[in-house]
């Protein structure tokens, strides 16, 4: 049984910028706590929320984080290395100390009333998601949203949860100006294996009915079969592809798994607990995509790896979306109907 139920990683692994780090005796022993892993809400005071983009492979000009660290657990997750630069492991830390940026929508409103001009494409997120589940309760990417419909401010999001459907109206808004799409990240469509894979994320059923629904209100919508895990879950994107498309989705993405750091460590914990029988399997597997090892940071690579393994999975997506006329890229999101407008006062001219 796992100690830490519901949890993607079952350890906090020391993170590389400590000078030192503490390590039990293995031969100790310890009595089991019964109660759950309570997550921890820590108020980030920072004076700016626009983080700019400098990768040539990503396609939005900045990042709005309104959270950092994520509950949802995945142990495959790539962003829990940016939780060791706050202090914290990449391990447990990430899903149960999260960081909340409670002013996330005034300081967007301040520093978009402050431009002239369109600043660009946001991402909604890079190292979170941003609607994990505090953002039932805190609102804080609600109310980000809600200033962007106000600015026609063009807006990219990626998420696992089926929240995502509560701010439809804010969402159909920026639709009308061309300035929205929607991701829903899909992994897997068995509950069984999403369920121990992504431990607090909606159900893939709950993300496709979300597909549908953001559809039905007119705005684009689209699955990220990311990431696919070789050995594991690739065998899957074809039928995620078509179940996405049955729900009304009109593009599709997908990515390659890469394990930087200390999520290698985390993600092997991961297969020892619950696939032992196949991980030396997915490991190698992929490793035969990112150049030889768990990770590529390479440019243009790094998303969907390279070499033999890579090019076929390449070909399998490309084929599946032409079958089923999903386009492999979402629309081009309006930069020019974005305006200027202050609390109070409307439009600046």
């Amino acid at each position: 049984m796992d100690p830490h139920r519901g949890r993607g990683s079952q350890d906090n692994p020391a993170q590389r910028f400590e000078a030192f780090h503490i390590e039990t005796d293995e031969d100790a022993w310890v009595e089991e706590d019964p109660r759950p892993l309570r997550t921890t809400f820590l108020r980030d005071d920072s004076r700016s929320i626009l983080s700019p983009n400098p990768a040539e492979d990503l396609s939005f000009d900045f990042g709005v984080n309104p959270y950092r660290g994520c509950e949802h657990g995945c142990s495959y997750c790539y962003a829990r290395t940016y939780h060791e630069y706050l202090g914290y492991s990449a391990g447990l830390d990430f899903e149960s100390r999260i960081i909340v940026k409670e002013k996330a929508a005034e300081l967007l409103e301040s520093e978009l009333a402050r431009r002239k001009s369109c600043p660009g494409k946001i991402a909604m997120s890079g190292v979170t998601d941003c609607y994990q589940p505090i953002e039932r309760k805190l609102e804080i990417t609600r109310r980000c949203l809600e200033v962007m419909a106000r600015f026609r401010q063009p807006v990219a999001l990626i998420t696992k949860n089926a929240l995502v459907t509560r701010d439809i109206d804010h969402l159909a808004e920026l639709a009308r100006h061309g300035a929205v799409c929607v991701y829903l990240s899909i992994t897997t469509l068995d509950p069984k294996l999403a369920r121990i894979l992504e431990p607090r994320a909606s159900s893939p059923r709950a993300r496709l009915d979300a597909i549908r629904a953001l559809a039905a209100a007119g705005v684009p919508t689209g699955p990220s079969v990311a990431p696919m895990i070789p050995g594991l879950n690739d065998h899957e994107l074809p039928g995620i592809l078509a179940a996405a498309k049955e729900a009304g989705a009109t593009f599709a993405s997908y990515s390659t798994v890469r394990l930087p750091g200390a999520v290698a460590g985390i993600f092997e914990g991961w297969l020892d607990r619950y696939f032992p029988d196949r991980k030396d399997k997915i490991l190698n597997r992929i490793r035969a995509t990112q150049g030889g090892g768990l990770n590529n940071s390479t440019p243009r690579e790094r998303m969907r790896g390279s070499g033999a393994a890579a090019d076929q999975l390449k070909a399998l997506f490309m084929a599946s979306c032409r079958r089923l006329g999903l386009a492999t890229r979402p629309p081009e999101l309006n930069t020019a109907a974005f305006r200027r407008v202050s609390p109070g006062q409307g439009e600046l001219w």
